[in-house]
């Protein structure tokens, strides 16, 4: 008895720790049990917030999507996010969650029903029992990639993003995509992906994009990527990576072309840059993003190259707030105040970065060589 507890315990905790679990979950709008996969970041903090990616066609793209937004989120091109797979191809389900009437195209009775499973049973266990994100993206491939547009029928519609691989529209969907786009004043953003050889639906594809193409809305980010090489069976691996690059860009540290094109041309202030940048990811997503120490350096090289001195003062704010046990804060707020012509606040100021623990290029022996020359120049 107490050998299979044991086992028991052993089992329980080897779950509760694993990344990926999987679980039959009891739907009452489809009167069925799902077989539903979920992946958990590790460590995962409770006073964060997870973007929550819902992953039609579980058996096919959900380790695909789980491998890259593990792959982004380790290199800082994405957050961490929950990824939920929902699989379907079992008996061809997908077929029946997804049928659509021929003559109106919209969603079949059971298709309705699946519609409604998503949105008002899965989605909201998940936001009760865990920590996600008000930004929520959905994936979805030929049939099911058509079905999730059915969700931009509605007026506030459950997602924010939308991966289309290679779909096989109902009919009208190709206008009635683009027309539903262009009515919402959120943030929205709508991948678009399709292989080079030619199908039955190719040419319906192209003209969707060409209606969304033609949609200007500040608030719409669309991208399109046709992959030439690729078969309707293929492609389902090209696209997925390349989307999440498209639609959490924002999140990516700064590039050395982001910083010559669009940094170093602005004529605002050069902290504003950064200022810019995290608030447009809270506007979108919901939720803050800690500041890299890539883009902090970023900024105070461009403060020094535009000669743009008050961009430190701001500057060096921040980092007592992000980076509060290192340098940074302080030996930037020095520097400011020796351009401001104030060396005695210059040398209090260096003497507390002297104190900090190094970071990155700033050394001790840096603010001390600021120190003696101060003292030189000065006299101290």
């Amino acid at each position: 008895m107490r050998y299979v507890s044991l086992m028991f315990a052993l089992l329980f905790g080897m779950t509760s720790y694993s990344q990926v679990t999987q679980e039959i979950f009891e739907s009452f709008k489809l009167q069925e049990r799902r077989d539903v996969h979920y992946f958990f970041p590790e460590n995962m903090d409770e006073t964060k917030k997870y973007p929550l990616i819902i992953v039609l066609d579980g058996e096919y793209l959900f380790e695909q999507v789980v491998a890259t937004s593990k792959f982004y989120s380790r290199f800082h091109g994405m957050p961490q996010s929950i990824v939920v797979g929902v699989n379907q191809s079992e008996n061809d389900l997908r077929y029946e969650d997804c049928a659509f009437d021929p003559e109106s195209g919209l969603p079949s009775e059971k298709g309705k029903r699946f519609f409604e499973f998503i949105g008002m049973e899965l989605i909201p266990y998940l936001d009760l029992n865990y920590s996600t994100a008000p930004f929520k993206m959905i994936v979805g491939y030929d049939i099911t990639a058509n079905f999730m547009n059915y969700w931009l029928f509605k007026d506030n519609s459950v997602f924010d993003g939308y991966v289309s691989i290679s779909p096989t529209l109902a009919p009208e969907m190709e206008s009635r995509v683009p027309m539903r786009l262009g009515t919402f004043e959120n943030q929205i953003f709508y991948q678009l992906i399709v292989e080079g050889e030619d199908s039955k639906d190719k040419q319906r594809i192209m003209s969707l994009d060409k209606g969304i193409k033609g949609i200007e809305k500040e608030s719409l980010h669309y991208f399109f990527d046709e992959y030439t090489n690729a078969d309707h069976i293929s492609v389902a691996t090209y696209g997925i990576g390349k989307s999440f690059d498209n639609i959490f860009g924002m999140f990516k540290p700064i590039s050395p072309k982001e910083y010559k094109t669009q940094i170093l041309t602005s004529e605002e202030p050069v902290y504003n840059y950064l200022e810019n940048k995290y608030q447009g990811i809270v506007d979108m997503f919901g939720f803050s993003k800690p500041v890299e120490l890539n883009d902090i350096m970023a900024i105070y090289a461009a403060s020094r190259k535009k000669e743009d001195f008050e961009s430190l003062k701001p500057l060096s704010d921040l980092c007592k707030k992000e980076y509060p046990e290192t340098m940074l804060g302080f030996y930037f707020e020095a520097e400011y105040y020796e351009q401001l012509g104030e060396p005695k606040k210059a040398l209090r100021t260096f003497e507390k970065a002297f104190q900090m623990k190094e970071i990155d290029f700033l050394t001790k022996e840096m603010a001390l060589e600021k120190m003696d020359a101060l003292k030189a120049d000065f006299g101290f």
